[in-house]
């Protein structure tokens, strides 16, 4: 698919693997390689991307700064080495949020929604900012079976060794994929809070005494996942 974008990071290293990998994978333009936010600000003035990857730690003006500059139609893949700026990502037309270092696998998985997002934009099927937008969903395999889920409806993810247990209220599947492979296509509002839960921020019923509840289930929240799920988290305390 010919898409242009451009990249926008003050990191040579991370703008160079960037750039290795869009040649490796797509056919999209690379228009430029910009390496603060003034200097984007610039390029955009006078030239028309589809879309931009955006690191966030920058100096003069943040990813963040830059992005509230833009057109509210500008979509962007951010770019960081920190998970705690995700929720305040989807305040923008934002199609994926990278974390560094990035893998050649998660960002083949970019690839794939973004030109999913922009082949349905083409044909008409995603509406335009001023029209409800389509409830996101996809097809889940379990047994023989594909299930149509509506995202909004997932309360968690369990991963059971070489299964991953999917929970509605409504109902279970039981998943032949890793839990790691399954988070790598999820974005905002699910996050990983243990080795062994993904959770739907929308869906839950109260924190207590690093606990999370979602109706009757008590999930714990480990060490390692708890600061980025309460950055998640104090995105929404009033």
């Amino acid at each position: 698919m010919n898409l242009r974008c451009i990249i926008i990071d003050d990191e040579p290293n991370a703008v160079n693997l960037l750039e290795i990998f869009i040649r490796q994978t797509t056919e999209w333009q690379l228009l430029a390689k910009c390496y603060d936010a003034l200097e984007a600000l610039a390029f955009l003035k006078e030239q028309t991307v589809d879309f931009i990857f955006l690191d966030i730690n920058m100096p003069q003006l943040t990813g963040m700064e830059l992005a509230g500059l833009l057109p509210r139609t500008t979509h962007i893949v951010f770019t960081t080495a920190y998970s705690e700026y995700a929720a305040d990502s989807y305040g923008y037309t934002t199609l994926d949020y990278l974390l560094k270092p990035i893998t050649l696998k998660r960002f083949y998985a970019a690839v794939q929604k973004i030109e999913t997002h922009f082949h349905l934009k083409d044909r008409g099927v995603i509406a335009p900012p001023s029209a409800p937008a389509t409830e996101e969903y996809f097809f889940i395999k379990s047994g023989k079976t594909f299930h149509k889920l509506l995202l909004r409806n997932i309360l968690y993810f369990e991963g059971e060794k070489e299964y991953v247990r999917l929970v509605t209220s409504g109902e279970q599947l039981l998943v032949y994929r890793r839990l790691k492979d399954i988070e790598e296509q999820l974005s905002h509002p699910f996050i990983r809070v243990h080795h062994s839960y993904i959770v739907n921020i929308a869906q839950l019923d109260k924190i207590q005494d690093n606990h999370i509840f979602i109706g009757d289930k008590q999930i714990p929240v480990s060490e390692k996942f708890r600061e980025p799920f309460m950055a998640a988290i104090r995105q929404r305390i009033f």
